[in-house]
């Protein structure tokens, strides 16, 4: 009982006392605990499993160590490679990361083609760089069929994907990543 109350303070379950019953509670999921459902088109459940994989949470036991050297993250302390490094390695983390970053996008890219339509006049063409695999350039293109977009990422991120008539994919290495590996290489 005491576990559920923590999860009623923290908003993930709302609870009610069942009518005729005495001392009888019942427990409901919340609206924000409702992101957290497979099956609910808005969930962020692939970016909490990005967020608690072990790969991402071990670079938190070497902060200590990375205050105190050089290196750009503490994820290349961990693992003695940059994520993107690693994700390009690794397919399993690759997908993760990707799936995480097009769930936090779906989110993102609904309010931003609702209410911020404005941003896009005027507008032919966009770049989103670092776009993932395309999950907010898609919701842009499908909602503005005038703007041709391309999104911009790393070629094992777009190796899979396809555009369409006002989506492009273009995979490559932009300047900040080549020279993030520029310094990691160059220790």
């Amino acid at each position: 009982m005491g576990f559920m109350r923590i999860l009623v303070h923290s908003g993930f379950f709302s609870q009610q006392n069942l009518d005729g019953i005495d001392n009888q509670e019942a427990y409901s999921l919340s609206q924000s605990a409702h992101l957290l459902l497979r099956d609910n088109p808005s969930s962020i459940r692939p970016f909490m499993h990005m967020v608690l994989d072990p790969v991402m949470t071990k670079p938190w036991d070497c902060l200590s160590t990375w205050f105190r050297n050089d290196e750009v993250a503490a994820f290349s302390v961990a693992h003695g490679k940059t994520i993107w490094e690693y994700a390009g390695q690794d397919p399993r983390l690759n997908n993760l990361f990707n799936e995480a970053m097009a769930s936090d996008s779906i989110l993102v890219s609904k309010v931003i083609v609702s209410k911020c339509k404005g941003v896009f006049e005027g507008v032919n063409s966009l770049v989103d760089v670092g776009g993932g695999i395309g999950t907010m350039a898609k919701a842009i293109s499908e909602a503005f069929p005038h703007i041709d977009c391309t999104v911009f990422d790393l070629p094992h991120v777009l190796s899979d994907f396809q555009g369409s008539k006002n989506l492009k994919h273009v995979g490559g290495i932009c300047l900040s990543q080549f020279l993030l590996q520029m310094q990691f290489y160059s220790r």
